[in-house]
């Protein structure tokens, strides 16, 4: 009684002063310690039973298994399953569901599907505890395959199995398969549970389906809840839909429902995927307001989310605010500096994650391996490649691969990446090629590079970076007939070359920049700025490099092309919009040129300000004539 009470101090210390306990108080004290989820207390129990002799019932058995689904102690759970077939209890529909679902709680499918097989009655308890299991497992479709078999049986299907069903769905993509079972919950009259109108708006989210999704959310203002929220923000975020998420997060604050950290950390994944600082600070007060900055999973995604805006500063410092940084936090720390290309940094702290006892992993080799690439570390990169399986564990998959062909190509060392490929397992995979391409380009390796383009090719045939490079790397040797073969190839198959662009956020506001882009309102202002910092630069020292375009034309149309490139005209506008005390950070979808990268310098220079680029593969900080990357990018 005092168990079921939820009184769990008077049971024990009634049962402490039993002179003589029998398999009823025994019993009561392993499942009353289960059912108050002090499942330790419940094993141990168990076991100081066994030792006084007791033979357990089916029900102690279901409770110390269903202890053990709970703590993940599968070894344990093993000896019990093996201990309950000795007591006769192996056809126990009780004991057989908790087995099912101990074995899919701690992920070993094949013993929970094995126990399952040999019931010969089988309830609703026992199939729901086999889909779930799939559902959270994988493999997904044999949740989906269990539930049509459980529908051919007749057993009566619940909220619950629908639920878990869902979820595989969710997990597949299966929208078809996701709204029969969405009609079958609005003819068994589950609709409004909000259990299920969660599933369904989690379902309905990660399919990508928005406007099933939103139709679901709002059928019911009452059942709404922050899990439903979540999902809905989620799915949003997964679409691109910014506005949308942020729309959702208004929303529930006015009903007065309270944010969790699924809902932060899925808002603050957006903001580092659009590089929209303000959204991202707004969101990190709003984490400090709900007391979720000590959350290591949220806090890990604001390290993230400031590295990708550029404020290397901001990020470190709250990683340094970290307590018991988890590997996700160590990993986008390390994520952080590869990407602004500090490679001895990304060593260092690779070393204290060592020190802390945080086991590394695959994403963690993939940061420490693009970290050194960026800073020229190619003796160091090439040790952690080659220490990755035999020290740690961890086999090299393709991006591994992928990077150590950019470690290497990068540093000039082409042939050794030539023999590097040759000797690979597989086929490098599309950044692979592309990187060595980009280091033939960079290096002018012709025929090299030709071999690396047609690879690259064949992989990603409607990519135009493969011949717009091999373009560049013969107009750089003048061969221009070759340059015109190239071009006539891409528009007989149709191959357009992906436009350069650079973008500034200014308030509230996106400005979006192309080449000699006229379409901004400011544009005079922005010109008559840029025509000043060209005076300005070449008085300092500047001289256009005119190989980077790879026109046969006349230098001076050269220079006029390279001053007006979109880097410059997004800088130009962030001088004349961006009060000096703020940062200029400009994001460019395509590598920034090497004469933009000089004049950039210069302009650092000559204004006395600080301005941070994110190209498609790095991040620069410029400041007083100089960049981060040491010019070698």
């Amino acid at each position: 009684m005092y168990s079921k009470c939820g009184q769990l101090d008077y049971s024990v210390k009634l049962f402490d002063k039993m002179s003589q306990r029998n398999l009823v108080s025994w019993t009561a004290m392993v499942t009353g310690f289960s059912q108050n989820l002090h499942y330790f207390e419940a094993i141990s129990t168990f076991c100081e039973m066994r030792i006084a002799g007791e033979n357990p019932t089916q029900f102690a058995f279901s409770s110390v298994i269903k202890a053990c689904a709970s703590v993940g102690l599968v070894e344990f759970g093993e000896q019990i399953h093996c201990l309950a077939l000795k007591f006769g209890f192996g056809s126990d529909i009780f004991v057989v569901s908790n087995l099912v679902d101990m074995y899919s709680k701690c992920g070993v499918m094949v013993n929970a599907y094995n126990v399952f097989q040999e019931m010969e009655c089988k309830d609703e308890v026992l199939w729901t505890a086999l889909i779930d299991g799939y559902a959270k497992n994988g493999p997904f479709e044999d949740a989906l395959s269990a539930y049509k078999n459980m529908v051919k049986e007749g057993i009566g299907i619940d909220k619950f199995v629908l639920c878990s069903t869902l979820s595989a769905c969710a997990a597949l993509k299966a929208l078809n398969f996701g709204k029969c079972l969405h009609s079958v919950m609005v003819k068994k009259g589950f609709e409004l549970e909000i259990s299920v109108g969660n599933a369904l708006t989690d379902m309905y989210s990660k399919v990508g389906d928005m406007e099933s999704a939103s139709n679901v959310f709002g059928i019911d203002s009452d059942c709404r809840n922050i899990v439903a929220c979540s999902s809905l923000i989620d799915g949003y975020v997964e679409m691109d839909r910014m506005e949308d998420a942020l729309s959702v997060y208004v929303r529930l604050r006015r009903q007065g429902i309270e944010p969790n950290e699924f809902t932060f950390s899925s808002l603050i994944k957006a903001c580092s995927s659009q590089a929209t600082v303000e959204q991202g600070t707004q969101l990190h007060a709003e984490v400090i307001k709900f007391n979720f900055d000590g959350n290591p999973f949220v806090s890990s995604v604001l390290v993230d989310m400031y590295g990708k805006c550029g404020l290397l500063d901001d990020s470190i410092q709250v990683f340094g605010e970290i307590e018991n940084a988890t590997e996700f936090a160590w990993n986008s720390m390390l994520s952080v500096f590869a990407q602004h290309g500090l490679g001895k940094d990304a060593i260092q702290l690779f070393n204290r994650m060592k020190n802390e006892g945080v086991e590394p992993n695959a994403i963690t080799f993939v940061s420490l391996l693009r970290g050194c690439s960026h800073a020229g570390l190619v003796e160091e990169g090439l040790s952690f490649f080659k220490a990755m399986e035999k020290t740690y564990g961890v086999v090299p998959r393709e991006e591994h691969y992928s990077c150590v062909i950019d470690l290497l190509g990068r540093a000039g060392q082409l042939k050794e990446a030539e023999d590097f490929i040759n000797k690979m397992p597989f086929e490098p995979n599309a950044f692979g090629w592309c990187s060595f391409l980009g280091a033939c380009k960079i290096h002018g390796d012709k025929e090299r590079g030709k071999l690396a383009a047609e690879k690259l090719m064949q992989l990603e045939p409607e990519n135009s970076g493969a011949p717009v490079l091999l373009s560049n790397i013969y107009a750089k040797e003048q061969q221009w007939e070759d340059v015109r073969t190239l071009r006539k190839m891409m528009q007989d198959f149709n191959v357009k070359k992906l436009p350069g662009y650079s973008w500034v956020d200014v308030g509230n506001k996106t400005h979006i920049f192309g080449v000699e882009d006229w379409s901004h309102p400011q544009m005079k202002a922005i010109y008559d700025k840029l025509d000043a910092l060209s005076g300005q630069i070449k008085a300092a020292g500047y001289v256009p490099c005119t190989d980077s375009i790879p026109l046969d034309v006349d230098v001076s149309v050269k220079e006029k092309i390279l001053q007006h490139h979109s880097e410059r005209l997004a800088i130009a506008f962030a001088l004349i919009s961006i009060p000096s005390g703020k940062p200029i950070i400009v994001k460019k979808n395509l590598r920034v040129c090497s004469d933009c990268h000089s004049a950039i310098k210069y302009i650092s220079k000559v204004i006395g300000r600080k301005i941070i680029v994110r190209d498609n593969s790095r991040f620069h900080h410029f400041s007083n004539g100089l960049c981060s990357c040491g010019d070698f990018w």
